[in-house]
């Protein structure tokens, strides 16, 4: 699809607008090889002064830099921007989460709070997940008194912070964290025994696993209680999962023979 963008982009003489540039900047940061890098820098250079203060476009531009290991140009980008929102913000935030800057996440944080620039969903999930890089308990604690509670609430940042959690060593309020979301989809089950897993909580992670409705059951399912019994050495129960998996995929196949 993003090779398919920059064949046309190639191609065809464009009449640039905003939107033309957010695409081939975003198709740029989804490809991130050599040629991607070549068309999304070429591109940015010879963008015309007008477009660098639409916050959209400058915001795909920082994304693709940042997918390129740029940070610094990205960093460039951001400070030159004098109407700064949280689009932006949030495009930094995930940069630097990209390229193992999480301790700068939480530098921009501050700023933010200092700016007036309120946080969203996609802020405090990209937060989340920073936590999770770093594994740092007490960070995470402090983000999390910080989400509102309306947000904190909602499914998705739900689902993130157990998969925090679990990273971080703190499984029972992983647990807490589970056992509060009455709508449960694939990725709350799938993060939870994946914590379990992380945590050497084999057994715990089976019995999760098969509690969760079969419909709801998928690839990273089946690779999730299968990489739990590896870590805790439960073969025979693994070799059992196994034989009732309908769909095996390589993916499958390759973590069993490692259990095995």
């Amino acid at each position: 699809m993003f090779e398919k963008a920059l064949d046309i982009f190639e191609q065809i003489h464009l009449n640039f607008d905003s939107v033309t540039y957010t695409v081939v900047f975003n198709a740029c940061a989804g490809l991130a090889n050599d040629r991607a890098i070549k068309i999304g820098q070429k591109l940015f250079d010879e963008m015309p002064e007008n477009y660098r203060n639409d916050n959209v476009v400058l915001s795909s531009a920082l994304h693709m830099l940042m997918k390129f290991g740029d940070i610094q140009n990205a960093e460039c980008i951001f400070r030159s921007n004098k109407k700064k929102d949280i689009i932006t913000y949030n495009a930094l935030i995930n940069g630097y989460n990209l390229n193992d800057e999480s301790s700068k996440c939480f530098k921009i944080l501050e700023e933010m709070r200092h700016e007036g620039i309120v946080p969203n969903d996609i802020t405090w999930n990209i937060l989340i997940g920073a936590c999770s890089q770093i594994g740092m308990i007490h960070r995470c604690e402090y983000i999390i008194d910080r989400i509102p509670l309306d947000i904190q609430n909602k499914r998705q940042i739900q689902n993130s912070l157990i998969d925090m959690r679990g990273k971080c060593g703190s499984v029972e309020k992983a647990q807490i964290a589970f056992k509060s979301i009455d709508d449960r989809d694939t990725v709350t089950y799938n993060t939870m025994i994946n914590a379990f897993g992380l945590n050497g909580m084999g057994s715990e992670a089976i019995q999760l696993y098969k509690q969760m409705p079969n419909y709801l059951r998928d690839e990273v399912s089946h690779i999730c209680v299968l990489n739990a019994c590896s870590h805790s050495g439960l073969v025979h129960e693994a070799r059992n999962i196994f034989d009732e998996i309908t769909f095996k995929t390589e993916k499958i196949i390759t973590i069993m023979v490692r259990v095995a």
